[in-house]
């Protein structure tokens, strides 16, 4: 298993060189925090344990999401929040595609494009929910932003979790969707095109005159209890594209990484130039503050009592799985969990012993 930190060290100068025109500053920020992760460019912590009273100064993690190493309890946190709002009825996983023309305009105006793709996707499910020949309510959803593809090509999609069900505006009542069927593919494409081209022209992007010829494609399916489909989502919602051990070697300024056919379910291997691998990954860093993750109607966060209700009214016992604890930093000397006494940063003191300010911190 290789470390991308590792490869950044090893291949930046030549990455740099090749694309470092068109890097933007969430790239950079992004590059910097994996390089200084665990590292005292990130700052320090002074740790002490509370039996024998050693302390120790401890290199702090970078926190980035786009980060391998980082971001672990937030993905448990997450997955146990979306698993305590499961509901006893079927789920559908409806994934929304850019098409190939759409792309560059959608590399060029990132943080308005993904809004676009957000708020059109969301329009059209919530449309067809509306229609009484489906839901005739409103439904509640969870989207998750991917901007690649399996083997790291810049690829934008949403995958929506949604249960089949909906909640009836004016009586309040619950309605089921009937059997393995949510909404048909071809209504959720041609919706989905004309509300997402006319949001883009209405914040004056220029759309390419070929892009009708594009492929719009929007894949509705059967997803089970949900759970496994949520699984799925939290897999790449934080530290970054790519599982660290699927980067199987590095030799001779190349990388070698995994990536499953989606098709026969095989693993393949796919080789290229160190600095072109890191490209791959980088690219894939959201702007800052873009959320990639938004819940809607009435799973979204100011509609608890209404999740209640819905929870109530269909008998649902939430899954509640127990949280992993935080690592703990154990004592040399006696093994016992060692206490967090307080912090420091980047080049704050000189000196690598403990100074008196962080002394003052354990009395």
């Amino acid at each position: 298993m290789m470390k991308l930190s590792e490869l950044l060290q090893q291949y930046k100068q030549p990455f740099e060189k090749t694309y470092g025109h068109r890097l933007l500053p969430s790239h950079r920020k992004a590059m910097n925090s994996i390089l200084e992760c665990r590292t005292p460019d990130a700052g320090e912590m002074i740790v002490q344990c509370p039996d024998c009273g050693r302390f120790e100064w401890r290199p702090k993690s970078c926190g980035n999401r786009n980060c391998p190493g980082c971001q672990n309890h937030e993905t448990s946190v997450w997955l146990n929040r979306q698993q305590s709002k499961l509901l006893p009825v079927p789920y559908f996983l409806v994934t929304f595609t850019v098409p190939a023309s759409l792309r560059k305009l959608a590399w060029h105006n990132q943080r308005v494009f993904f809004s676009c793709l957000f708020d059109a996707s969301a329009d059209t499910l919530r449309a067809l929910a509306g229609n009484e020949r489906f839901l005739g309510g409103n439904i509640g959803m969870t989207g998750v932003l991917h901007t690649n593809s399996r083997q790291l090509d810049f690829h934008p999609h949403i995958h929506y979790i949604v249960p089949a069900g909906a909640v009836e505006p004016e009586n309040w009542l619950w309605k089921r969707s009937k059997g393995k069927f949510l909404f048909p593919q071809r209504a959720l494409t041609r919706i989905f095109r004309a509300r997402l081209v006319a949001l883009l022209r209405s914040k004056g992007l220029r759309l390419p005159e070929v892009f009708a010829r594009g492929d719009w494609v929007v894949h509705c399916q059967y997803a089970g209890s949900g759970a496994p489909a949520l699984k799925y989502l939290a897999r790449y919602l934080y530290r970054g594209v790519i599982a660290e051990k699927r980067i199987i070697r590095n030799k001779d300024g190349l990388v070698t990484f995994l990536w499953r056919e989606s098709k026969t379910k095989k693993w393949r291997r796919k080789t290229m130039p160190g600095q072109h691998f890191l490209w791959l990954v980088l690219q894939h860093t959201l702007p800052c503050g873009f959320r990639r993750v938004r819940d809607y109607g009435f799973l979204h966060g100011n509609s608890r009592r209404l999740l209640t209700l819905i929870q109530l009214l269909l008998n649902a016992r939430p899954v509640m799985t127990e949280l992993p604890e935080r690592p703990v930093f154990k004592c040399p000397d006696c093994g016992t969990a060692m206490a967090i006494r307080g912090f420091r940063q980047r080049g704050y003191f000189n000196s690598r012993s403990p100074p008196a300010e962080a002394l003052n911190l354990l009395n």
